[in-house]
């Protein structure tokens, strides 16, 4: 494909500030239905996907908070250094400065005199329009003094843990939140396809996550949100960085990538041995590939969630592994790398059409080695559809 071309495909793919305006709607409407005055949506560099989802906004160092009333655009609160950033990022065009949003913590008071401060007393008074009931989604991600400085920002202010609100906006995605996904999942498809092609025995950890991270940027990535990297023993780490270590002829390797695009997170990781493969090795490696199989028959609309946990974990059972299975095997996906739906095998919600999920299907500690399959997917109604094509077509392949 010609490559200008492509980079006007990839530019197409975008959260239109249409959907930005639906969303804030939506968001309005429940304010109304809970009797809420206004709602503050909290976020920083690593808890971005609330803030990111009503304003697109994602902090570097500093901390954000998008203040939505319950008739108007948002008001966006950052801090001074970020201020320009944050207008490059914001879809909404008033963004205000404030001192606790700061980005480092220093015992000095950091001047900038360039800079123009609101305070959280001004922008509360004025979002709230004279109420007093104000939510907060992110209430567990607010450290502890900017919560009091909040809560005493005005007089009687009642504030109400709001999570839920965005968590059930969240849960089914628009046709442009799954084309992010598809290109997270593309971009991740290419890394990883790099990664198995550089690794070889001889070459350290670091070497091979380098060459995957790399290519993962030059094709479009926006972020790694991480790298996971394990090879022999070190695989028992579950989620260890790469190291310096030089990878073994017959090392089990573990390896995730997420892949940041557009805020929208896809994670890739295929279990495979560098170099020669042992007879154990190749029976828990099956083990996996066969579990991931099965999975995928459940990854439909009205399919009972916990069912899906029980059937790949049945599979364990049948080979005599549930000792290594630690935790469910598929979370949601989207502006968090792990979100909702995620079941365990007593769950008793039903997938619905447009949920994205990832597998997640583990093995850790068995005789054979430690690993784990992860691929993306869409829920249909008709069943899965992959947003990571060459994860699934080799894991339909097995070894």
């Amino acid at each position: 494909m010609n490559k200008i071309y492509q980079l006007k495909i990839i530019a197409m793919i975008k959260i239109t500030k249409d959907e930005f305006r639906e969303r804030i709607s939506r968001i309005q409407e429940v304010l109304k239905e809970r009797g809420l005055d206004g709602l503050m949506v909290y976020g920083d560099e690593y808890r971005k996907e609330n803030l990111r989802y009503v304003s697109n906004s994602w902090p570097i160092f500093e901390r954000n908070a998008c203040f939505i009333p319950k008739r108007g655009e948002p008001v966006l609160a950052c801090a001074a250094e970020g201020e320009t950033y944050a207008r490059e990022m914001c879809v909404w065009g008033d963004i205000r400065n404030v001192k606790e949003f700061a980005c480092v913590t220093v015992p000095e008071e950091i001047d900038y005199p360039m800079a123009k401060f609101s305070s959280f007393h001004e922008i509360i008074e004025e979002i709230l329009g004279g109420g007093r009931k104000l939510g907060i989604t992110g209430f567990w991600d607010i450290p502890g003094p900017i919560y009091d400085r909040i809560l005493n920002s005005v007089s009687g202010l009642e504030v109400i843990n709001s999570d839920d609100i965005l968590i059930n906006l969240r849960v089914i995605k628009s046709e442009m939140e799954i084309s992010c996904l598809k290109e997270s999942g593309r971009i991740a498809c290419e890394a990883y396809k790099k990664l198995m092609e550089v690794c070889e025995p001889g070459r350290t950890e670091l070497m091979v996550a380098g060459q995957a991270e790399g290519e993962a940027r030059v094709q479009g990535a926006e972020a790694i949100t991480f790298d996971v990297f394990g090879s022999g023993r070190r695989a028992d780490t579950i989620v260890g960085r790469p190291t310096g270590k030089i990878i073994g002829d017959g090392d089990m390797i573990m390896a995730a990538l997420a892949i940041q695009y557009e805020g929208y997170t896809t994670t890739v990781e295929y279990p495979f041995v560098c170099g020669r493969m042992k007879d154990d090795q190749k029976r828990m490696l099956e083990i996996l590939f066969e579990a991931a199989n099965v999975q995928q028959g459940y990854l439909s609309g009205g399919v009972t969630s916990g069912e899906m946990v029980r059937a790949v974990r049945e599979v364990f059972r049948k080979h005599g592994a549930s000792a290594y299975d630690i935790y469910p095997p598929m979370h949601g996906i989207g502006l968090a790398e792990a979100e909702s739906p995620y079941p365990d095998s007593s769950s008793s919600y039903k997938f619905k059409s447009g949920m994205c999920v990832n597998s997640d299907i583990s093995l850790f500690g068995h005789p054979g080695g430690s690993n784990r399959i992860e691929e993306g997917f869409v829920i249909t109604d008709s069943g899965p559809v992959s947003l990571t094509p060459y994860i699934r077509e080799l894991c339909a392949k097995g070894i």
